[in-house]
Order: structure tokens, then C-alpha cells, then sequence
């Protein structure tokens, strides 16, 4: 998709600075180095005293717990690769520009995640008859929308309970990072990551929906500000492509030798199994399977490959994915006022050499 350059606010360069998507060509690892996983930070990092500090479970609960990190760690522990993605990723190609964190295409990683299932600590604490939602608050404060809050979400009691959502203390065999919600987060496998709330300091569960700023405002996909929309849940499919060759520094244009070159990438869905990933080198007029890989486990990203013949002059390349469920990224995603879920397919474009 061609981008209009609409001149980016210092507001906007702002968030960009505090903010880091993973270089793609970090797509060779199965899982994310940790300092190449993307960061978004809504607010401020805040300061964590990790012997001071306790998770409260309370709200429609017969056992209200107070939880200190090592009677977490205390309990199952399970290790889970997550392929993870804000939902905002690929904002910055859509027209016109929605004005937020510019992010292009690198807004995801993937990594092991050390933790407890959630599910098991809610039937712990007895859930009341009227349970009907499970509130998460971080630590971490500031103003959005014009309203003072700290960071929350809910999930639905039938999701918070389906076994896979983990409270998790480590990355990657390393205790998580202040950047990455020191020292506890909520790790929700196949949702965007603004569903995994880091700094977790409360587990409230709720008798009515949560009808908190981030819930029904923030992560809807409207078309206009008095819209409703829909919430936005689950990630849909997506492929991108480790870039052949080597950049030129501005443009990122590729150039690769002429003959034959190996293509590779990852792709991953929150709504099913990758089963088919295409390539194409003539900006999608034409497609040819690639092969499919590994994946780290059934929540992480697949690896792909794809064997090209490249002639010289200039070429497209895309890929693009599609899931269990017949989900498959669109070559012009439809736009939304928040720049939400957009999977349009990955371009490169390249100067094949002689």
C-alpha cells in the first residue's frame, strides 16, 4: 500500500521514541531476542519494590486473596511461547493516517513466557454465582480520552477461565524487564497485546461489564468518534517476510543478487492454526505456495520458506497468510479511526542484480 506522507506530529514522535517494534530481521529466530520484541507503553514505567509488592483478587470472590510474587511462583508453573502484536500495527500505511503510534509492520514478537495459569487461581478463589467478567489493573496511571485512570481491561468470565491465559514473572528464562510489567503480567495467547496488562496489580472480578476507558472507548473499530464499534479481540492473520538482500539506509529498498534466493518469514493468526502461507514477486498479481515450518508451540508464530528464481530488474515481494478458520489477509485492508487489525500483505520492494 503506497503512504502518503502526512507529516508526523511531534506528539506522534514522542510516542515513537518511547516506543520499539522488532527489526525484521529478527524474523530469523523462533523466538524473539528480548531486546527486539516490540514495546508499546501506554503510560509512565512505574517503580516496582518487588518484596513490597502484592496482587489483590477480590470483587464477586468468596476467598479474596492477597498474593505476594513468591507465593505465585509457588504455585504451577508453566512456560509458553506467545506470538504477541498490538493491535495498531500497520497503522501508519493506512490513508488517512490515523494519528496515534506510528507503527508500520514490526509491532510484534514472540516469546516464552514464565508463569501461573490464571484459571486455577480463580476457582481458588471461589467465584460468586453472578461472576460475570474478570477486571485487570495495572500499576501504571496517566490521562486518556480526558479521563485520569490506570491501565485496565476485562476479559469475559468464559474467557478468563478457557485455560490458556497465564500470570506471568519471566521472558524469555529472564525475570521480566521494568519495560515489560516487572514484576507481573497477564499473558492472554492469541488476543493483541493490549489485552496482556503489565505491572498487574488487581484481579477484580466483576458482576456487570467493565465499562472502563480502554474497554469501550480505546480498541473499538469505529469508522467515526460516535460510533460504538466493535471491540477489538483476537489477532488475525498475518505473514511478513525477513527482507532479502541488504537496504538502502532511507528508502529500505532491497537489492539481491539475480538467481536463485530463499525467502522466509513467519506467520500467526489468533483466530486458528496457519495452514497456507502465499508469496508473490509481482506485488500480487500472481501466487505461489510457500512451504510451511515449525512453530515454537500451538500460541507462537510459524516459520515459512519459499524458494525465487529472481530475474533481474525491480520486483514486489508479498506474502500473505491464511488460517484453520479461512481467515486470509486482505491485499487493501478496510480502514477504521483507530488503525486497528490492519493485516493488508506485506510489500518489499527490490532491485534484483545481475
Amino acid at each position: 500500500m503506497a503512504v502518503t506522507d502526512e507529516g508526523i506530529s511531534t506528539e506522534e514522535l514522542q510516542l515513537a521514541q518511547r516506543n520499539s517494534g522488532m527489526p525484521l530481521e529478527a524474523l530469523r529466530w523462533p523466538l524473539t531476542p528480548l531486546g527486539l520484541h516490540y514495546l508499546l507503553i501506554h503510560y509512565d514505567i512505574p517503580q516496582v519494590d518487588a518484596d513490597a509488592w502484592r496482587l489483590e483478587v477480590g470483587g464477586r470472590v468468596e476467598r479474596p486473596m492477597t498474593l505476594s510474587l513468591d507465593d505465585l511462583k509457588a504455585r504451577e508453573r508453566v512456560d509458553v511461547a506467545v506470538t504477541m502484536e498490538c493491535a495498531g500495527n500497520g497503522r501508519a500505511a493506512l490513508e488517512p493516517r490515523p494519528v496515534s503510534q506510528p507503527w508500520l509492520n514490526g509491532a510484534v514478537g514472540t516469546a516464552k513466557w514464565t508463569g501461573t495459569p490464571l484459571e486455577p487461581l480463580l476457582r481458588e478463589a471461589g467465584l460468586a454465582a453472578d461472576a460475570l467478567e474478570v477486571l485487570f489493573t495495572g500499576l501504571d496511571r496517566g490521562v486518556e480520552g480526558g479521563e485520569p485512570q490506570a491501565y485496565e481491561r476485562s476479559l469475559t468470565l468464559s474467557e478468563a477461565l478457557d485455560g490458556e491465559a497465564i500470570l506471568a514473572w519471566a521472558i524469555n528464562d529472564t525475570p521480566l524487564p521494568p519495560q515489560h510489567g516487572f514484576p507481573l503480567r497477564l499473558v492472554v495467547p492469541g488476543w493483541y497485546g493490549m489485552t496482556n496488562v503489565k505491572w498487574l496489580a488487581r484481579i477484580t472480578v466483576l458482576d456487570a461489564p467493565f465499562e472502563g476507558y480502554q474497554q469501550m472507548h480505546g480498541y473499538r473499530m469505529r469508522r467515526s468518534e460516535d460510533e460504538l464499534g466493535e471491540p477489538v479481540t483476537r489477532m488475525v492473520p498475518r505473514a511478513l517476510m525477513l527482507p532479502p538482500g541488504v537496504p538502502d539506509f532511507m528508502t529500505r529498498k532491497r537489492f539481491v543478487p539475480a538467481g536463485p534466493n530463499r525467502l522466509e518469514g513467519r506467520a500467526w493468526s489468533g483466530l486458528g492454526p496457519i495452514t497456507r502461507v502465499e508469496v508473490s514477486a509481482d506485488g500480487g498479481a500472481s501466487w505461489e505456495d510457500a512451504e510451511l515450518g515449525e512453530a515454537p508451540g500451538p500460541h507462537a508464530w510459524r516459520g515459512w520458506s519459499f524458494a525465487w528464481e529472481a530475474a533481474p530488474g525491480e520486483h514486489e515481494l508479498c506474502c500473505r497468510a491464511t488460517d484453520a478458520a479461512g481467515n486470509a489477509q486482505p491485499l487493501e485492508p478496510p480502514w477504521n479511526l483507530g488503525g486497528y487489525s490492519n493485516n493488508a500483505v506485506q510489500r518489499i520492494p527490490v532491485e534484483v542484480e545481475a
